[in-house]
């Protein structure tokens, strides 16, 4: 439709569509690439939220790329100290170490739930695969969704957040769970490595347990400070400024 009324198009890559499709079907990620760059390409900029992904994105030919990152919202995201801690979690055996997010295959939470960790794991989020996984560790609590204050006053109860996810492109639940002030344990890929590496705020390895048990001993005042330098005033500034850079690309001479 832009296209058609000869309107500037800018276009946003924050899902990794290819290999979530591979994970549930046999198609070749090869093959949904090659739709992705064909309709991203048409455009006039193609926004992404980290380098990691900018360079993937480069290295599969798509042009016209742009930085837009992330914010979080400090007022609600944030440490909880002298509160209570929600009800579900008020007798359960230290350290918590908690997965936040939808509940599906390819967020590769049985890598979580394998892990021989002291204390209570805890999975906070809804999805197609909740049903399958609470009858495979039924040891594990599983709390369904959660959101707002009850999702906040969630993270802030945790020690430790476990990521597991391999091919998330940025991971919002690092962000918020760094304002609540709790480190982050999670491989060293793609979005948590754009965000934790060399913070302080949390540990990649590519052996998740030692991370998460490393983790332990990060600095819950440094999660914070690095979550407080994401903000959406900053990401609304980038993405009006990739706006008005697709448009003057529109503009050139011989564009599409």
């Amino acid at each position: 439709v832009a296209r058609g009324l000869g309107r500037a198009l800018a276009t946003s890559d924050h899902t990794r569509f290819p290999e979530y499709l591979s994970a549930r079907m046999p198609v070749p990620v090869s093959w949904s690439y090659a739709w992705l760059r064909r309709f991203h390409n048409s455009g006039n900029g193609c926004m992404v939220a980290t380098p990691t992904l900018e360079r993937e994105l480069r290295a599969r030919g798509f042009t016209n790329l742009m930085r837009w990152s992330r914010g979080v919202d400090h007022e609600l995201f944030c440490p909880r100290e002298g509160e209570p801690r929600p009800a579900e979690l008020e007798n359960r055996a230290g350290p918590i170490f908690m997965y936040v997010g939808r509940v599906a295959v390819e967020k590769n939470i049985a890598a979580f739930l394998d892990l021989d960790l002291p204390g209570t794991r805890v999975v906070v989020g809804d999805g197609p695969q909740l049903a399958e996984l609470r009858a495979r560790y039924p040891q594990v609590l599983f709390t369904g969704s959660k959101t707002g204050d009850e999702l906040a006053r969630h993270y802030a109860a945790a020690d430790v957040v476990v990521f597991p996810s391999l091919t998330d492109t940025f991971g919002n639940v690092v962000l918020e769970a760094l304002a609540c002030g709790v480190p982050v344990a999670a491989y060293p890929v793609m979005g948590p490595q754009d965000i934790l590496e060399g913070t302080g705020a949390g540990i990649l390895a590519s052996d998740l347990g030692q991370a998460a048990l490393a983790a332990l001993g990060v600095s819950r005042t440094r999660c914070r400070e690095v979550a407080l330098t994401y903000r959406w005033a900053q990401s609304t500034r980038q993405f009006i400024e990739n706006c008005n850079a697709a448009a003057a690309n529109a503009a050139m001479p011989g564009a599409a």
